[in-house]
């Protein structure tokens, strides 16, 4: 059985020396740790911007009607709907918590002004539950996740509209 302590040790090395992976081997046990680059995330950020313009290609085989030019402003809406808000990303995998426990109330609600170092929520990793602060003070827009939900590394959770 591996070492719960030892592990989270290589856990930490991994993010100090912003290492992506670590495979350890000896007679007894092997370790293998996995974790994606930052590289890795703008893409999968900048992943659900291509449906937009796939869609749009869909809707230009029919121009010669009068019809498809209403949805070609309806997708601007949509864009524009989070220009100018700064994302707040989790900072590890583990589970989404709004609120320190089920009975209390959350950290942060839509509408609510937050300032840089405030918390917002937990995320619990390997049963340790960390607190996610804001980088930037602004006005909670969006909740992107929901309480009990699996989030990931450099995953977006709040969109704030900056102060």
């Amino acid at each position: 059985m591996i070492d719960i302590r030892k592990l989270k040790e290589l856990v930490r090395l991994m993010v100090a020396n912003d290492l992506s992976e670590i495979d350890l081997r000896d007679s007894e046990e092997q370790v293998t740790i996995h974790r994606p680059t930052a590289s890795a995330v703008p893409q999968v950020t900048q992943a659900p911007v291509a449906p937009p313009p796939v869609a749009a290609p869909a809707a230009a085989p029919a121009p010669a009607t009068a019809a498809s030019a209403p949805p070609a402003p309806a997708a601007a809406p949509e864009a524009d709907d989070t220009a100018g808000l700064v994302p707040i990303q989790s900072p590890m995998v583990g589970t989404f918590y709004s609120a320190a426990s089920p009975d209390a109330d959350p950290f942060a609600k839509v509408g609510d002004t937050v300032s840089a170092g405030d918390v917002v929520c937990l995320v619990e990793a390997m049963k340790i539950f960390n607190e996610i602060k804001a980088e930037s003070g602004g006005t909670i827009q969006k909740i992107l996740v929901s309480n009990g939900d699996p989030v990931e590394f450099g995953q977006d959770i709040f969109l704030i509209k900056p102060a």
